[in-house]
């Protein structure tokens, strides 16, 4: 089972995230597989959206995760790089799919981009997305962009994006892309990953629903030409429980991502990755 942890969720203002540069150097230093990044561009002062994380849809503190992962990138060599989740609507194609080719260059691969449309309908909607089918749009903006990371020259013509065909240079150095992961709960999550996603990242998931879905996946992929086995099964987690941890192992997940709270100090970050590593069983893995 890999073993990544996330920057959760920031600490209350005035204070401040730890620096991306320490977190991620730590992690790689005590074995963690991945890290993990999540996504709020601003927070609405008025929010009806409702969150089970986050109170009355408040969501300041949050650092730009390409910038973030973009500065982790340089400090770090072998710690795989996770976007948890990148809030697709909230970005144009044209320029996502640029950020996402630069940072996984500059990463030597490392990037794993974790999608969706995020939970705070205000916030979306003031940066663009759609306030109907928010799937939808992200599903049409993820298709483009596989279009501009794999063709020399690649238009496209949809409901929510249109553009003549243009380049995207320089292309990522995944082949053929970094995978995309699809986050949520949603009933249509499989039928949805089967036609245009890479794998899972899963949110307030039990381990029985983790089996019904894959289940459901091992039935629905081969109709669409896929292997069951193509797809990377990740399981966010605000317990750092090997028990859980191996209950979602046996179910199929293959990644096991512990989230943290409102990190800001350096010392208490790396206590803190510590002892989620010890509590998982995780291991430094030696200089090649």
């Amino acid at each position: 089972m890999k073993i990544g942890v996330g920057l959760g969720t920031p600490p209350e203002p005035p204070a401040v995230w730890v620096d991306i540069a320490h977190f991620a150097r730590e992690a790689e230093r005590i074995g963690f597989e991945s890290i993990w990044l999540g996504e709020h561009v601003t927070a609405p002062v008025h929010c009806e959206s409702e969150s089970p994380t986050f109170a009355g849809g408040q969501v300041p503190g949050f650092l730009d995760p390409f910038v973030s992962l973009g500065r982790a990138s340089g400090v770090t060599r072998r710690i795989l790089l996770g976007t948890g989740v990148t809030l697709v609507p909230e970005h144009h194609p044209l320029w996502l799919a640029k950020a996402v080719a630069s940072l996984d260059r500059l990463s030597a691969g490392r990037l794993v981009l974790g999608v969706g449309p995020g939970w705070n309908r205000e916030e979306r909607e003031m940066l663009g997305g759609d306030p109907r089918r928010p799937w939808a749009q992200t599903r049409e903006a993820v298709l483009a962009m596989k279009e501009l990371w794999t063709e020399e020259r690649a238009g496209f013509h949809g409901e929510f994006y249109d553009f003549p065909p243009v380049r995207c240079f320089p292309p990522p150095v995944s082949e053929p892309h970094p995978p995309v992961l699809l986050s949520g709960v949603s009933p249509k999550l499989v039928e949805r990953m089967v036609e245009w996603g890479d794998g899972w990242l899963g949110f307030r998931t039990t381990p029985a629903e983790l089996e019904r879905r894959l289940a459901e996946l091992r039935e629905l992929a081969p109709r669409a030409g896929r292997s069951p086995d193509a797809f990377e099964i990740s399981m966010y987690s605000w317990d750092a429980s090997r028990e859980l941890m191996r209950q979602y192992a046996d179910a199929g997940a293959h990644r096991f991502i512990v989230q943290t709270r409102g990190l800001s100090g350096v010392q208490e970050t790396t206590e803190l990755l510590e002892r989620i590593a010890d509590a998982l069983g995780v291991q430094a893995v030696g200089d090649s």
